[in-house]
């Protein structure tokens, strides 16, 4: 569906240290603000132990997992809305995303330079939040210019479209992002389409130092009060550690992970947090050559579902052959979910479940 996420953040808090966990794309790291300044792009799975059980239970030979594209977005700094540290090009970056990683540094270390001076999840939130708004409120007010010598002719479209400029420019003038502000349907399609910042999902990613995992630290708790505050959601994880996992082969990042006490990499769980952000969920298909997951927007119907995997299953939609995950593992699969009943025959009406293992028949 060609869904990304923009990894932001000041300078020098980790982003590009979880970027290369992420991607294992090398993407140069160093301790120094503005070491990334053209943004690097990665495809990275989303790993769903769903898939593995659907291609264990149907013998697959293959499995593919569904992806986001992430984008290592170099630092910003204060002044950024006003073309600071290359600002406006950053934000340019930061627009073409559908959602915001916001990593915070939430540990303290002499050796690894803080471009604020010191330690304060909760302003560096601010500095890079303040940005943002900046740039939104630069851009609705000279929209709204332009758009109000319309709609005092009266017309319907215009008068919408200025009234929903109107409230958005109050709100990021009061400094609350735009994620955050009660919004109807029609208001929302219409700033939408305006490509505002803060409009976008944040997740807030704190990375912490690797004695501090699992622990509620004073950092993590300030981040994890602003998340709240900005209708965000957050993780948290161990930039560097993350970064030494990714090198291990599965039975030595299994040992790893057991001696840290984890059942799985921080980046499982982050890079699925993005995915949940953008209020997508999956489906699966299965047989013996693949199984693979496809992805697709909450509330889905059927044949919306069926034309990710092509147009033609689509246009001539028939029905879809469906068992809920749950019983598909339960009964052992296909044949035995179908002998139990649990495989059902649903129209173009039916809205696809997380999960779901589909077989769709259509006409050519």
């Amino acid at each position: 569906m060609g869904l990304s996420a923009g990894i932001v953040g000041l300078p020098n808090v980790g982003k590009s240290t979880i970027f290369n966990a992420l991607t294992a794309a090398g993407a140069q790291s160093a301790n120094y603000p503005f070491c990334t300044i053209e943004p690097n792009v990665g495809i990275v799975p989303v790993h769903d132990k769903r898939l593995d059980e659907v291609a264990r239970l149907t013998g697959s030979k293959a499995i593919i997992y569904t992806d986001v594209k992430i984008v290592d977005i170099a630092g910003l700094v204060k002044g950024a809305s006003k073309g600071e540290g290359l600002g406006n090009q950053f934000l340019a970056n930061i627009r073409e995303t559908d959602a915001i990683i916001h990593v915070v540094r939430c540990f303290d270390d002499s050796n690894v330079v803080h471009v604020e001076g010191s330690v304060d999840p909760a302003r560096d939130v601010d500095i890079i939040e303040t940005e943002l708004l900046l740039a939104d409120l630069d851009t609705v007010t000279k929209r709204a210019d332009r758009v109000s010598r319309v709609a005092k002719s009266g017309q319907k479209e215009a008068v919408a479209e200025f009234a929903a400029l109107q409230k958005a420019q109050k709100a990021v003038e009061d400094g609350t992002p735009l994620r955050a502000v009660e919004l109807d349907e029609n208001e929302r399609e219409i700033l939408r389409q305006v490509n505002l910042l803060t409009m976008k999902p944040v997740l807030y990613v704190a990375n912490v130092a690797e004695g501090d995992i699992g622990k509620a630290t004073a950092h993590v708790e300030s981040l994890r009060k602003v998340a709240a505050e900005r209708n965000g959601e957050m993780v948290v994880l161990a930039g560097e550690i993350e970064s030494q996992i990714v090198q291990l082969d599965e039975d030595e990042r299994q040992h790893f992970l057991e001696d840290l006490g984890l059942e799985e990499p921080g980046l499982n769980t982050l890079v699925r947090a993005a995915y949940s952000l953008l209020n997508l969920e999956t489906f699966f298909t299965a047989g013996p050559k693949e199984a693979r997951a496809w992805t697709i927007h909450v509330g889905f119907k059927a044949p919306q579902a069926a034309g990710e995997i092509h147009t033609d299953f689509e246009r001539g939609f028939i029905r879809a052959e469906t068992i809920a995950y749950k019983d598909f593992v339960a009964f052992g699969g296909e044949q035995g979910a179908k002998a139990a009943g649990k495989m059902r025959s649903e129209g173009k009406e039916y809205v696809v479940e997380d999960g779901d293992v589909i077989l769709f028949r259509f006409n050519v």
